[in-house]
């Protein structure tokens, strides 16, 4: 991965995913066409690496995408601890599968950064649960998507 530009594989135009990984759950977004905003699609439940990797293969397809965001979930230090590990490791699998460059996003404060907005937004502690990590996919994708158009 180059340091000083994450996104340097990613191509200049299409849209792209951003994944939100979770324990439980993949959070998953989508940019539009113009790479403007990140639209959160949906929040996949984990099972098994290759059905969670079809589910994904499958939204890729759907919206013509050309490119995966993933939220690399570093320590606040910035450094590296086991589950940025199996963050890299769920990447080196879905690669093959999907074909199309796989970036790496600093996730630092994302979720907590939504939870912040949508109790801000007086939602439901049940109704956040729902949401959060398909949220968080489409902050993590906006970060980068705003990288992309200022660089």
């Amino acid at each position: 991965m180059n340091n000083d530009n994450p996104l340097a594989n990613i191509p200049p135009s299409g849209r792209i995913i951003g994944l939100d990984l979770g324990t439980k759950t993949i959070g998953v977004a989508v940019s539009d066409a113009m790479r403007y905003s990140a639209t959160p699609l949906e929040t996949i439940k984990r099972t098994k690496f290759t059905q969670d990797a079809e589910r994904i293969v499958e939204l890729i397809g759907q919206n013509y995408v050309v490119a995966v965001i993933l939220g690399l979930p570093l320590n606040m230090d910035g450094s590296e601890g086991p589950r940025v590990q199996s963050t890299r490791a769920f990447a080196r699998n879905l690669a093959p599968k999907v074909g199309l460059p796989i970036a790496f996003w600093d996730e630092r404060l994302s979720t907590s950064a939504v939870t912040r907005m949508m109790i801000e937004a007086d939602l439901r502690r049940d109704r956040r649960a729902e949401v959060v990590d398909k949220l968080a996919a489409s902050y993590i994708l906006q970060g980068a998507l705003d990288r992309l158009r200022n660089s």
